[in-house]
């Protein structure tokens, strides 16, 4: 009775969840993808580093705009004190003075060897280098979540599998209860029978609590609420048209990390020539107005003068020796800039092995999935064949079981075969600098 009310149970609770499943919206990749581009929250962060390093980049952070100033000052003197006259007479003069002045000023560095040129430039190239770094989140994201899509579309394939086989145990289950009460088979049919049924039950359940855990790894991935409910799309089309020789030239040209190396490269060229700013005079001019003004005291010689006008001028700098700051600091960049060639090498050489490696794995992934493709269609011929025979009684429930689990691997294998083979090919169009065309 209780194994009736299991039954039962789960019979209801697959019913629910297939009601549960027509009333989802069906989430293409496209729209995954849009979705992350959006809200992602790795993608966010990227962008405003974008942002950063572009305000960096003004030309207000240039040094190629001139400075202003203005400034003005006032004071006011009060001194008392004790006058004594020819004829001996003391007179108290108390005495005020008032100073003040007011400027507006203008300075502009004409030239200082280039270094604010090439300082700029790093800067523009750091923006750049910004915008490559983020890139690079975009691309593994869109990755990551080609791969979360995948695996949902896997598992939702798992499923319909699953209840196949969990409907397929319960009709073999229904068989052998009828077979026993009329005499036809043993107690031991219907036993084997209910550990079947239990078994795919417990697989089904475990396989629905993977599939919602993955979908909330996906909604993570695009930003929305991690409850929201969706279907995939499980159809897959394999898209990679070219061969390793055609896609280590793109990757040469497009490959994220090979232009990153080449965008750090020029940023030490840009680095050693403004190291050498300092062996360089430095040439500045200046423009003003002024306005001075001052009252004296009463007896002063002058009782107050104002003068006022504009000013300008040019002031020339040039270190002749600073100890060998600027050689050490040219040295170093030399270094850092020969640093960086060899690593650009390395990356250049590591990518092309990397798209080799991944493009044979993709080939690889394709002739499996061919193999899994044939091994299914044996599986199922033989699984049909093992139906009718037990039908008909002429095999045992252990024989039949088995040609069941046989054709279930069989399932699963194939669906992991190609969702291997898809992700394989991701992999190779992200190396080769040509996933984002998508």
């Amino acid at each position: 009775m209780n194994d009736r009310i299991i039954r039962s149970t789960l019979l209801l609770f697959s019913l629910f969840l297939s009601v549960k499943s027509q009333a989802q919206e069906v989430l293409t990749r496209d729209e995954a993808m849009k979705l992350a581009l959006q809200h992602n929250y790795d993608i966010q962060v990227a962008q405003k580093s974008i942002e950063s390093a572009k305000n960096n980049a003004s030309i207000y952070n240039s040094g190629y705009l001139p400075s202003a100033t203005a400034a003005g000052n006032g004071q006011i003197t009060y001194n008392a004190g004790e006058n004594q006259t020819v004829q001996g007479d003391f007179t108290f003069d108390p005495a005020e003075a008032y100073n003040y002045n007011a400027s507006v000023g203008l300075n502009y560095v004409i030239f200082n060897g280039l270094g604010r040129m090439y300082n700029y430039k790093q800067l523009k190239e750091q923006h750049n280098l910004s915008e490559l770094q983020a890139k690079q989140i975009i691309e593994n994201t869109m990755l990551q979540l080609s791969n979360a899509y995948f695996e949902i579309a896997r598992l939702s394939e798992n499923i319909g599998i699953l209840k196949t086989a969990l409907d397929i145990s319960k009709t073999r289950l229904t068989r052998a209860e009828y077979g026993y009460e009329y005499g036809q088979g043993t107690q031991l049919n219907i036993l084997n029978a209910e550990v079947d049924v239990n078994n795919d039950s417990i697989n089904l359940l475990n396989t629905k609590q993977q599939l919602e855990n993955a979908k909330r790894n996906l909604n993570l991935i695009m930003g929305r609420a991690l409850e929201t409910d969706f279907a995939v799309d499980t159809n897959v089309v394999f898209e990679l048209a070219l061969n390793t020789d055609e896609l280590t030239a793109k990757a040469l040209e497009r490959n994220i990390l090979i232009e990153q190396t080449q965008s750090q490269l020029k940023n030490s060229e840009y680095a050693i020539k403004a190291s050498r700013a300092g062996w360089f005079p430095s040439l500045s001019a200046n423009a003003a107005y002024a306005y001075q003004g001052q009252q004296n005291p009463n007896g002063a010689f002058l009782t107050g003068s104002t003068s006022y006008g504009p000013q300008a001028g040019l002031s020339l700098n040039w270190n002749i020796f600073d100890g060998g700051t600027t050689k050490t600091r040219t040295q170093s960049a030399k270094i850092a800039m020969e640093t960086q060639k060899i690593q650009q090498e390395q990356t250049t050489f590591t990518v092309q092995r990397d798209v080799m490696n991944a493009y044979s794995t993709y080939q690889n992934a394709l002739f499996v999935l061919q193999a899994q493709e044939a091994n299914l269609k044996t599986a199922q011929r033989n699984f049909d064949r093992t139906d009718e025979m037990y039908k008909q009684g002429q095999v045992s429930s252990i024989e039949f079981r088995q040609a069941q689990l046989n054709q279930l691997n069989a399932q699963g294998s194939y669906s992991q075969a190609k969702y291997n083979a898809k992700n394989a090919e991701l992999q190779v169009k992200q190396l080769a600098g040509v996933l984002l065309e998508e």
